[in-house]
């Protein structure tokens, strides 16, 4: 039976730069709600060869207009600020325990590999932002209430805007399996894995875990840019 070729030597400690961000948002919004009604209404359909009239109930919706106002509170929307790592696989490594960070210290740097920062704070954001405005619209859908819900317009204001300059441990490695090489990144606070694998490799990915208890879990830090 083939076997994948696997060293934990090569196992590397990466710290990944992060940003996130803490905002109260309050947004107006205008749109309309749905309710739904039925109605009976006659059809005709040929059974064995003979024109029937029978009957149906047929769902119709009422639309009245809504506006109205929602406020929502942030804390810490995580952003991955690198570029070398699939986005997708970072964010899959989620969650991360972020109420036990701890401040920077150079000492936790040892035998970890520190990425810089390749996303600015404006670009994290703006990408903070469309995370938000996904949350504030199922807000706003739930505010107007009915069945449906049509929104024509909003309008957020940001309000309380502070953010942190984040590294969070992750591991990275990768194994040989009947020639191919996979590449694979481990949360190294959880144990959560994420990356390329065999499917049918259910034993391998047992013997990852394993491996990744003894290695243990890697210290979370952040270091405050701004008050």
């Amino acid at each position: 039976m083939k076997k994948a070729a696997l060293s934990f030597e090569h196992f590397k400690g990466i710290y990944l730069p992060f940003w996130t961000y803490d905002t109260d948002t309050k947004t107006r919004y205008v749109g309309q709600r749905g309710e739904h009604y039925y109605v009976t209404e006659d059809y005709t359909t040929t059974e064995d060869g003979k024109s029937v009239t029978k009957s149906r109930e047929v769902q119709k919706t009422r639309w009245y207009p809504a506006t109205g106002r929602v406020h929502e509170s942030f804390d810490d929307v995580l952003i991955p600020a690198s570029e070398s790592l699939p986005k997708n696989k970072l964010i899959a490594l989620e969650p991360w325990d972020l109420e036990n960070l701890v401040p920077f210290d150079p000492i936790f740097l040892g035998g970890f590999i520190s990425e810089k920062y390749q996303l600015v704070l404006e670009q994290g954001f703006d990408k903070a932002k469309k995370i938000i405005d996904e949350h504030i619209e199922r807000a706003v859908r739930e505010h107007i209430g009915g069945d449906e819900q049509r929104i024509h317009s909003s309008k957020t204001d940001f309000n309380s805007i502070t953010f942190k300059h984040i590294l969070l441990p992750v591991y990275a490695s990768a194994y040989k399996f009947k020639g191919k090489v996979f590449n694979f990144m481990v949360n190294a606070r959880t144990g959560e894995i994420q990356g390329e694998r065999p499917w049918s490799t259910c034993k391998f990915a047992l013997t990852i875990i394993g491996a990744l208890l003894l290695i243990g879990g890697g210290w979370l830090l952040y270091k405050y840019l701004s008050a």
